[in-house]
């Protein structure tokens, strides 16, 4: 009895020792703040910013329970670890949270129950937030259970078009809820009324809109209400193509007569001739390529252009200062890429280079650490990285990028931004100390920079110098070009894991939900490479070449400057193209004018029509002086020979006629062709004629004076064969190289040094009517039956642009920038390219514009139409 009695007592005062401890280790949560349950874990996040955040996990939760009406506490949890700003509960103890809708803390209570349950959901990870009690807040709002969505509609005459679920995406968060699109506004209301309980963005407020991928996978959708590449107004994801394809028309339609639509070829011209800056048409192309600053497994990738981080001063006139811009970082140490090679040769399929990618989130909150702990504690538990792996020196870091073994990072759009504080540890956050002792603190600067401001101002100065400037389309060519993938960029050495690549792998057909979701987090958090944007070679950007005028003799000088003002006189004229204005117009022919040859001080006009006749008409007379038949068939084209001694005409009977302007004869024909002639060039004693025979003929004249009244010996040089007749043909200023247009639509580029084909594209649809080099022969125009205006970069034989006209345009003069062009409306088109927009309408022929020719001085312009007149232009200043 005595034993029994003891045993009782002991158990008795255990009990009360067991009660004490409990009492002693509550946690009643007084402070305001944010309730979040996770399916993971709770956390309660305080109105007060001095105090932490408290995350619990529930896997430790052994008793979840509703005390009073407005009354929950969990208990039997692990405390211990206090790391900021989460802090991480371990061991024995009470917490009891006060919530301000008592008549649903039962509610909470439940779905707390059901979600440390429901073991399945601890696949889902802690980012998306299951529910959200604010102090404000009088409901709850559950996934997966009843939602009632209470649209805010900004008129009530709204109406509604679509409306389905998304989930709001930010840097390492997806905020899940509802997206709605009326007639006149955007809506997304989050789950968790989070950042507000709704979003609104009115339509007419969009200036671009873009699909985005997320994960590889075509289901993100980012909207911009301003011009700023670095910050969109909202970026949804869906969870479906359909949806997302659904509300990105409606909005595009929308947005059709509001914004101008810019592509990768648009933007490409732009930069090419100076409008846009290097970092200006970097942001563009990250843009277009699904990068994104909301997403940081996309985030904006800008190279590395400077390779001394060590000398006092920066030269940004010695090409030794800067990166090679046609090599990947992984490819710049030699060393390093022997071995890389020897391991991918030795690798089975598939086989990659490099092991990590040049762009992942790691590597962006590595630079952005300072400014954004709260990503990094969020990607690594709560925890900054070791001390020694942060970004503490920018020498250090590209000497690591040079020499490690894994590390092949790019920079980010900040490097060449005017915001510094990403160098500085303003936040006077606690990011450990190196194995030296020393804090890390600020980033340490190369020599050349006084602070963190000159920095930014040299690497800037740096990315839109002249070298780089002329190289940067090689790095364009490995990140965003066609030596991002296959057999170029296997060359290039430029191979990452195939899970980085679109197209890489079909997550949606991965049925294993652990499979699946270990493969969506490899690909978030590996790094993604860039949409592809060209699939050829990209241009070089056209850099201005200054000459020391000084150096030279007066009489150099005097030519230099007479050329300067014949260049200004040009563009004054193109600048003034929509002044054009009609002189005169005479009905010479009985048939559609095909040819114009004016003579050098533009006194007599020839021309050609289909009626097979050649006629003489003066300009000061205004009166038709010769009239010449050569054949009875149509005459195609014309041309000048120096001197202005004789015309050479085009015949669609496969002969060439040589007519004496002296002697008022024809002097000779060329049997060229076994088909119509169609258009002919005269270029340094050679004459180039294009046929329907699928052929262009190069002719050297032999005679020493062809304007002399005898037969004129041409011998053959070569033959330019292509698969269909040949329509057209131009020959560059520099007499260099020949362009070609098919009446199948395509383009071909050769050179006449070796009468070898350097390009050829499919360019139109249909027939090519002209062809012309661009005044510094870098592109070329084409116009066609498609009804289409196309520029072709003639160093790569990349299309840059394409232009839809209204109607088909059928023959034009350009200066690289603005275009002359007539069509078959009989209007004359001022178009500005860079705008791929018609600037100016001017009314013309009765029937559609058949040719057209202006003098060297872009002053005075010609039109034939096929109403069977030609018209006189002149500008009126």
């Amino acid at each position: 009895y005595i034993l029994i009695f003891v045993c009782k007592m002991l158990l008795l005062l255990y009990m009360y020792v067991r009660w004490c401890l409990s009492y002693h280790n509550t946690v009643i949560l007084h402070n305001q703040g944010s309730l979040k349950i996770c399916s993971k874990s709770i956390i309660f996040e305080p109105d007060d910013q001095n105090e932490p955040i408290l995350k619990i996990p529930l896997k430790d939760c052994k008793r979840i329970e509703a005390l009073e009406e407005n009354e929950m506490a969990l208990s039997d949890f692990l405390y211990g670890n206090a790391v900021s700003p989460y802090r991480y509960l371990r061991g024995e103890r009470i917490v009891i949270f006060q919530l301000d809708i008592p008549k649903k803390t039962e509610d909470v209570v439940q779905t707390l129950l059901q979600l440390h349950r429901a073991s399945c959901l601890d696949k889902l990870g802690d980012q998306t937030a299951m529910v959200c009690i604010h102090k404000h807040t009088r409901t709850i709002q559950l996934l997966k259970y009843a939602f009632l969505f209470v649209y805010s509609f900004q008129c009530v005459s709204e109406s509604p078009h679509m409306d389905c679920e998304a989930e709001m995406i930010t840097p390492l968060v997806t905020n899940p809820g509802h997206v709605c699109i009326t007639d006149d506004n955007l809506y997304f209301q989050p789950l968790n009324s989070y950042p507000d309980s709704v979003v609104q963005i009115g339509l007419r407020s969009i200036r671009r809109i873009y699909k985005r991928r997320h994960g590889l996978r075509p289901l993100g959708l980012e909207v911009f209400c301003t011009e700023n590449d670095l910050c969109s107004d909202i970026y949804l994801k869906f969870y479906n193509t359909k949806d997302r394809d659904e509300l990105y028309y409606y909005i595009a339609t929308f947005l059709e007569n509001h914004i101008t639509e810019q592509t990768a070829e648009s933007y490409m011209l732009l930069w090419q001739r100076g409008h846009i800056s290097n970092y200006q048409y970097l942001l563009h192309l990250n843009n277009l390529a699904d990068r994104s600053v909301n997403d940081l497994s996309q985030y904006p990738v800008f190279p590395w252009v400077i390779d001394d981080y060590s000398s006092p001063q920066l030269d940004l006139l010695n090409p030794a200062s800067f990166r090679d811009l046609s090599k990947p970082v992984g490819a710049l140490n030699t060393e390093r890429l022997e071995r890389l090679l020897d391991r991918y040769r030795d690798m089975p399929e598939p086989r990659f280079m490099y092991g990590s990618h040049y762009s992942s989130p790691g590597y962006v909150l590595f630079y952005l650490v300072r400014v954004a702990p709260e990503h990094m504690l969020c990607l690594q538990n709560g925890r900054y990285d070791h001390a020694d792996r942060m970004f503490n020196s920018v020498g250090e870091t590209w000497k690591n990028c040079l020499e490690g073994g894994t590390d092949f990072k790019e920079l980010i759009p900040e490097f060449y931004g005017t915001d510094c504080s990403f160098l500085k540890n303003m936040l006077n956050l606690n990011l450990g100390r190196r194995q030296g002792g020393g804090q890390v603190g600020d980033v340490e600067l190369p020599p050349w920079a006084s602070d963190a401001d000159d920095f930014l101002q040299k690497m800037r100065a740096a990315l839109e110098s002249q070298h780089v400037s002329e190289h940067l389309h090689e790095w364009i060519d490995l990140i965003f070009g066609y030596k991002q993938k296959g057999s170029e960029a296997v060359a290039a050495h430029n191979v990452f894991h195939p899970l980085t690549y679109e197209g890489g792998i079909d997550c949606d057909s991965i049925e294993d939900p652990d499979q699946k979701i270990a493969m969506l987090t490899q690909i978030l958090e590996f790094g993604q490479t860039p949409r592809q944007l060209f699939t050829t070679p990209h241009p070089q950007r056209i850099t201005p070449h200054f000459h020391n005028i000084s150096s030279g003799t007066s009489n150099s000088t005097s030519m230099e400057s007479f050329e300067d003002l014949t260049e200004e006189s040009k563009k004054l004229a193109w600048s003034n193209m929509n002044r054009l204005t009609a002189q005169s117009n005479h009905k010479i022919h009985k048939e559609a004018v095909t040819g114009i040859a004016v003579t050098s001080n533009g006194a007599s006009v020839f021309t050609t029509s289909q009626d097979s006749t050649l006629k003489m008409f003066s300009k000061e007379s205004s009166a038709l002086q010769r009239s010449v038949s050569f054949s009875n068939m149509a005459l195609s084209s014309c041309v000048m020979l120096p001197e202005d001694k004789t015309v050479v005409c085009s015949s669609w009977d496969n002969n060439l006629y040589f007519y004496s302007i002296a002697y008022g004869r024809r002097q000779d024909t060329l049997m060229g062709h076994d088909d119509a002639v169609s258009q002919i060039c005269w270029r340094d004693n050679q004459l180039y004629t294009a046929s329907w025979d699928s052929t262009v003929k190069v002719w050297k004249c032999m005679a020493a004076d062809i304007s002399s009244n005898k037969r004129t010996q041409f011998e053959p040089l070569a033959e330019l064969e292509h698969e269909a007749g040949v329509n057209t043909i131009a020959i560059s200023p520099a007499g260099t190289l020949l362009a070609s247009g098919t009446k199948e639509g395509t383009l071909s580029v050769w050179d006449l040094a070796s009468f070898s084909m350097l390009h050829q594209l499919s360019c139109h649809s249909g027939k090519i009517h002209q062809v012309a080099f661009s005044p510094d022969s870098r592109n070329i125009l084409s116009v066609g039956e498609d009804s289409c205006l196309k520029v072709t970069d003639v160093q790569t034989g990349m299309l840059l642009s394409t232009i839809h006209a209204e109607d088909e345009q059928r023959c034009f003069c350009w200066d690289g920038n603005v275009v002359l062009s007539g069509g078959q409306s009989g209007s004359l088109l001022v178009w500005d390219l860079l705008s791929s927009k018609v600037i100016h309408s001017i009314p013309a022929h009765s029937g559609p514009i058949t040719c057209i020719w202006m003098n060297e001085q872009c002053s005075s312009v010609i039109t034939g139409g096929e109403d069977k007149q030609i018209m006189f232009w002149k500008h009126q200043y």
